[in-house]
């Protein structure tokens, strides 16, 4: 319906619930492990349901460039056929803003019999990497990034090594995830290990554990920060990705905000991802608790945020940390933005984020162009301030691709007008 996108997008207040049924997109979380653990299976896997975005089609060019065959038979599947060994590519890694197939290709690629540079760009290039870097290194595996940050130089020896390894896993939850889907490829059994007891948002290490287990990886875990990995390898395997729950969380906050029903054809409970735990949230609105965590949903923190911009009472949102290294600092894009639609609306207290919250927001708030930082979840979650206000226009609205190229016109599909500007 959008296409090409204009560089603006101001949101027409529907005036009514927003009624209708809506797929979500696949899984980028699922569908990124799919991809990656298909390229380190033997054989050919076949992965319906899955997400085609800008981040799922990096991940499948980089290891198209370390010779694993991949193949879009259709608008949600892949087909993958690999040895179950990567290749030395030609040239660099690109993997753009994402940060996900970064982290995750930087540890397996040190399977890689040959030197892999994994790159990205200028946001990619400051969002940290060396607690993984320096994890890879006590493996003995030769991998340097001389500024903590994306490029990253491995040198692999075609084996991802065998004994202990120990990873800070407080600053994100994919380190840990990146190191426990290279363990099987290594010499001998690997010990995964946290070195403290936080971890951000630890159902992500579910869902790569249970990935590895649909690839034929056995995995123990020892105990609440600790997995014993064999070095079985992967075998091909087919794989049904489910629906983004962080997309899910858009659909859920437009149906709260306009008191609408809008159908997802998945149940909450039925998703595995943690951004899942928002629906609970989301459904307590205009009465959302005063103080949310945010640590194990932190994707689906800027959706609660807008949506508690209308709540009855102001809501703090605690365990954020980890946002400020995401592709943007989303604590203080939220604060900006929110307080560009109405001066006081948010206040950065440390790493929480107050949101003051105003019943009478609608009737008091002035038109607002909404800065989205190239960040896809600033531009989605704010996009639902406009289903409530008048004037509220998105820059940039095409950085939405990165996760959900479809967003704009789901909505429009709701009947949400949109007015493209210059």
């Amino acid at each position: 319906m959008l296409n090409p996108l204009p560089p603006a997008l101001t949101i027409v207040p529907p005036n009514r619930p927003l009624v209708g049924r809506v797929c979500p997109p696949g899984s980028k979380s699922i569908t990124n492990r799919a991809l990656l653990l298909a390229a380190l299976a033997n054989g050919t896997s076949r992965l319906t349901g899955a997400l085609k975005s800008k981040d799922t089609t990096l991940m499948a060019a980089a290891l198209r460039q370390m010779g694993v065959t991949v193949e879009e038979p259709g608008a949600t599947s892949f087909t993958v056929t690999s040895t179950g060994r990567l290749r030395a590519p030609a040239g660099p890694l690109f993997l753009g803003n994402a940060g996900t197939a970064t982290r995750f290709l930087a540890a397996a690629v040190a399977t890689v019999d040959g030197e892999v540079i994994v790159d990205g760009d200028d946001e990619m290039r400051v969002r940290p990497i060396g607690p993984l870097v320096t994890a890879l290194q006590s493996l003995g595996i030769d991998a340097t990034s001389p500024t903590g940050c994306p490029p990253v130089t491995i040198r692999g020896k075609g084996s991802f090594g065998s004994g202990r390894v120990e990873i800070d896993g407080g600053l994100s939850s994919q380190y840990v995830s990146a190191l426990l889907m290279a363990a099987p490829l290594g010499d001998g059994p690997i010990t995964v290990a946290l070195t403290g007891s936080d971890i951000g948002a630890r159902g992500y290490v579910d869902l790569t554990l249970a990935a590895m287990r649909s690839f034929g990886a056995t995995v123990q875990q020892l105990d609440a920060g600790t997995w014993l990995v064999q070095p079985t390898g992967y075998q091909a395997a087919d794989l049904l990705v489910e629906p983004d729950a962080s997309a899910a969380t858009y659909l859920w906050g437009a149906q709260a905000l306009t008191g609408g029903k809008i159908d997802l054809g998945v149940a909450a409970d039925a998703f595995t991802q943690p951004d899942a735990l928002a629906q609970a949230v989301i459904a307590q609105f205009p009465n959302m608790p005063a103080v949310i965590d945010g640590s194990q949903m932190q994707d689906a923190v800027p959706t609660l945020a807008v949506v508690a911009a209308f709540n009855n009472t102001p809501v703090r949102f605690v365990g954020i940390a980890n946002l400020r290294v995401k592709e943007t600092d989303r604590i203080r894009a939220v604060a900006n933005e929110l307080n560009r639609i109405l001066p006081g609306l948010a206040t950065e207290e440390g790493d929480d984020l107050l949101v003051a919250s105003d019943t009478n927001l609608a009737s008091r708030s002035q038109p607002a162009r909404i800065v989205t930082y190239h960040d896809h979840r600033i531009a989605m979650s704010f996009a639902l301030a406009g289903l409530k206000l008048s004037g509220i226009t998105i820059l940039d609205p095409a950085c939405t691709g990165k996760t959900y190229p479809e967003y704009w016109d789901m909505l429009a599909g709701l009947g949400v007008e949109l007015q493209p500007k210059a």
